[in-house]
């Protein structure tokens, strides 16, 4: 039977007086690495933070394995300003500076005459430096900062870039160099939240190989189907304040979740039709015993009362509610955009890249996928504002409509509350507003808020908003299910097929692009190269092994 590590019994969690979830149990095993999933606001990230002593339960009792370690990583790690990425991945055993600063007077202490010449005072000095040596030895002191360097470059983050400071780096690099720190520590159970948020594709290969080689239990959340099929064993659902356990990965998860509720639902239907058979009898006894006093109607009628009263009542199967996406697009012109030898240089004289050439038709779906860096937010934005290119042309069709999704968010005015940010994009009432609003799954109350209050799960829901309001025909969307969870990406799948009118969509969610686009097309080192298909053709055609 599996060491079970850490066990949650009927664990209760509040936050600000909301209830996060209620009479919550689970058990996590050694060497199990685990997806965690669940629609955003469902608790996940709480559950994390309980797990490794960072937040306490209302209610119930967690149980840990002695000598238990613990790491997690945050969805937004935070790291010291001022230190280069070497110095702050090499920050992750604090301990080991603080033993070999210790050596260092140890050794400076016994070249000094009254200690050597001393027996007492050097004996005593020489079992100091024992006792420190050892405690070097267990942290593999020798190899520590050889490990590191090790780690940073399997995770992508090479020699080039151990000088740059860490204020420079991207999210995504902010999560590899904590990452970096957490697995030469090795703690016993690694907690993952999001680490692939903002990872282009080779650094999520990397990323995939590091958690599959992983020696002890993974736990972790993210929104990449395609990753939780790489690396997870088991799935667990976190969903209404309840886990609900399924072995295999992610693919094995949603084909054995529809056959549960298959179940459960035809279950809930002949249990309906028995209570409907016991009601009528019930009633049939009742009604007798009151035209005819008898008692053997009335004990047929109690008894089969108490029948209905003990018995398991099986569960309606319930869907989720879903947002409501209407993207129905419009035809335009045939020939939608048309890149002739663009070239973009920034004003302190760097290229970014040079003679780009790119033509979509109307109906088309591309992606556009590169390292980090490469320019291909530049190049979305360079669409908005054709005259923003260097050298060459863009051109756009004369009857195309553009709609943008940011990244970055910041189409949106975080200090304007969410009524105000529809209405200035399309004339409606207040009440038109709210009622628009409440199909993206927004609560009365938020709808009210300044945008500036709102997860980026929901910013991202409110883009989608405004973007249904402009009615566009072609549509630029960067990174759109960085925030999402998982069944809001699917919607957008679904609708993006439906769409009447052309997709340009840069992502580094694999699924997603596999899901919607039937051509790739790559910036790197400044060129664009074109594949016809989704993902894993481009993987196929390049050559990728993943």
């Amino acid at each position: 039977m599996a060491e079970i590590i850490v066990k949650l019994d009927r664990i209760g969690v509040s936050l600000a007086g909301r209830p996060i979830f209620s009479d919550l149990t689970w058990e996590i095993q050694r060497n199990q690495r685990i997806g965690l999933v669940g629609p955003n606001g469902a608790g996940k990230s709480t559950l994390m933070k309980l797990i490794a002593q960072e937040l306490s339960a209302n209610s119930g009792a967690v149980f840990r394995l002695s000598g238990l370690t613990c790491g997690r990583l945050e969805q937004e790690p935070r790291l010291d300003m001022g230190r280069t990425v070497l110095q702050e991945a090499l920050s992750a055993l604090p301990e080991l500076g603080d033993i070999e600063r210790e050596l260092d007077r140890l050794a400076d202490q016994m070249s000094k005459p009254h200690i050597y010449e001393d027996p007492r005072a050097l004996e005593k000095a020489l079992r100091a430096q024992e006792r420190l040596l050892h405690q070097f030895e267990q942290l593999d002191g020798a190899r520590y900062e050889s490990k590191i360097k090790e780690t940073l470059t399997a995770l992508g983050l090479g020699a080039e870039q151990w000088a740059t400071l860490t204020e420079h780096l991207s999210g995504g690099q902010k999560k590899l160099v904590m990452l970096a720190k957490l697995l030469v520590m090795q703690p016993t159970l690694l907690l993952l939240d999001e680490p692939d948020n903002h990872l282009d594709l080779p650094a999520k290969r990397a990323l995939e190989k590091i958690i599959r080689d992983y020696t002890g239990t993974v736990v972790i959340i993210s929104h990449d189907r395609y990753l939780l099929d790489e690396v997870a064993t088991h799935i667990a659902e976190l969903e209404s304040g309840r886990i609900t356990h399924y072995l295999g990965n992610y693919t094995a998860y949603t084909n054995e979740r529809a056959l549960r509720r298959l179940r459960q639902q035809q279950l809930y239907a002949a249990q309906q039709k028995e209570i409907a058979r016991i009601e009528a009898a019930i009633a049939r006894f009742e009604l007798w015993a009151s035209l005819v006093v008898n008692e053997r109607h009335i004990r047929q009628a109690r008894s089969r009362q108490k029948m209905l009263d003990k018995m398991d009542k099986v569960e309606k199967v319930a869907d989720a509610k879903r947002m409501t996406l209407d993207l129905n697009g419009w035809r335009g012109s045939n020939k939608v955009l048309e890149l002739a030898d663009v070239g973009r240089r920034f004003e302190n004289g760097r290229l970014l890249f040079d003679n780009l050439n790119l033509t979509l038709w109307h109906g088309e779906r591309v992606g556009l996928v590169g390292p980090n860096g490469a320019g291909k937010s530049v190049l979305l934005k360079m669409l908005l504002d054709p005259d923003s290119a260097t050298t060459g042309e863009i051109k756009i069709g004369p009857s195309i409509h553009i709609g943008y999704y940011s990244q970055e968010q910041e189409t949106l005015d975080r200090s304007q509350d969410l009524i105000t940010c529809i209405r200035q994009a399309a004339p409606l009432t207040r009440e038109a507003a709210v009622a628009f609003l409440l199909h993206f799954l927004f609560t009365y109350d938020q709808v009210q808020q300044p945008i500036g209050k709102l997860s980026g799960g929901e910013q991202s829901r409110l883009q989608l908003a405004r973007l249904v309001l402009q009615r566009p025909n072609l549509l630029l969307l960067d990174e759109p299910t960085n925030n999402l969870d998982i069944p809001a990406s699917e919607v957008l799948e679904e609708t993006l097929n439906e769409f009447i009118g052309t997709v340009l969509i840069i992502s580094h969610d694999r699924y997603f692009l596999d899901q919607t686009v039937d051509r790739i097309v790559e910036l790197k080192d400044g060129r664009l190269v074109e594949y016809l298909g989704g993902y894993t053709d481009y993987l196929a055609e390049r050559g990728y092994d993943e």
